[in-house]
């Protein structure tokens, strides 16, 4: 699946994933490949990646773990998440 991570001031991530997991509202929620349509509130937390593939990490805030390059986490305040047609996109601050 396809995910897009954006904050007013930049793009952070934005690539292709195995998973992430999100800091809901009621909890941590993790999205795979092929996860039906949702809408949710994040609040402040860590969003941690899965990444496969063609992935570009646009300004070095995803920070990905020295052992496993494709794990990586990046701290939010709070934002929105959109996941629609394989495409996750998360507008955080």
């Amino acid at each position: 699946m396809k995910l897009e991570i954006f904050t007013p001031e930049a793009i952070i991530f934005k690539g292709d994933v195995l998973s992430v997991t999100l800091p809901g509202l009621d909890g941590e929620f993790q999205l795979l490949n092929n996860h039906t349509s949702i809408i949710s509130a994040l609040k402040k937390g860590q969003i941690r990646i899965k990444k496969s593939g063609n992935t570009e990490d646009f300004n070095g805030e995803v920070v990905f773990d020295s052992t496993d390059k494709s794990l990586g986490v990046f701290e939010i305040k709070g934002g929105v998440l959109e996941m629609l047609n394989d495409t996750a996109i998360v507008l955080a601050e």
